[in-house]
């Protein structure tokens, strides 16, 4: 059985660290999943929020360090892999130890981020028009105006964010990256690809059926892969577009 591991998890825009508390009953007992909770929401409702990514980033770096003296890795998807990529660059400017692998959901490289897809998602019709596209929100909350306006002031919120964020050149992490990738998200393959050259360790690319959020709609897929590279599985695996992947 591999080594004990603390997998911190960072949530997308619009969502909480509610999003990851079923893998704790669905993961091996060795890894231990620590959902990370941003300001401003569940549990962390009545504490201020920051206002761009790099000051988010900041302020969780900080509360992770506490717990820097355990085995550990970083998760994160969309929103939350850029996120977990800054905090590791933090981290790494402190002289902190670094976590043993950073793993990526559904998030194009830095060098290949637009933020004016965020800037200019004010209304909340274009806001539901991305939650729609993206599949991944119950259709519950579309249905009911309390829980659908609450979604929306929050995801404008890390939208917000997310724009801020402006690409500057930092020298590759020492550690393997693994990212993972849906064949029907819109996210073209080449700018998952190029996670490559943001690490001097081993990079993995695997991909899945489904959309953004495939680690939903195809968790009895995803699931076992991430466990794989949990445990070490960090083998280099060659680039294969998602059409590939599909006639194979």
């Amino acid at each position: 059985m591999p080594s004990p591991l603390t997998l911190f998890s960072l949530p997308c825009a619009g969502a909480s660290a509610t999003m990851y508390l079923r893998w704790r009953r669905r993961l091996p007992a060795w890894v231990r999943i620590q959902p990370v909770e941003f300001p401003g929401r569940g549990g962390r409702l009545y504490e201020e929020s920051e206002k761009s990514l790099d000051a988010l980033a900041t302020r969780l770096c900080d509360e992770l360090d506490m717990n820097r003296r355990q085995r550990y890795m970083l998760f994160g998807h969309s929103m939350g892999a850029l996120l977990a990529y800054r905090i590791v660059h933090c981290l790494r400017s402190r002289k902190q130890p670094l976590p043993v692998a950073l793993l990526l959901s559904a998030c194009a490289a830095p060098s290949q981020q637009d933020w004016k897809r965020y800037a200019d998602k004010e209304t909340d019709a274009s806001l539901i028009a991305d939650l729609r596209q993206q599949n991944g929100t119950p259709e519950e909350v579309f249905e009911s105006p309390e829980l659908l306006s609450m979604t929306l002031n929050l995801l404008r919120e890390d939208y917000r964010i997310c724009a801020s964020f402006r690409y500057r050149e930092l020298p590759p992490l020492p550690i393997p990256i693994h990212v993972f990738g849906g064949r029907a998200d819109e996210i073209h393959p080449s700018r998952l690809e190029a996670w490559r050259h943001e690490s001097t360790g081993n990079f993995s690319l695997d991909w899945f059926d489904g959309g953004h959020f495939f680690l939903r709609q195809q968790e009895e897929a995803f699931l076992p892969i991430l466990v794989q590279r949990l445990a070490g599985n960090s083998v280099e695996v060659p680039h294969l577009s998602p059409a590939v992947l599909t006639s194979a």
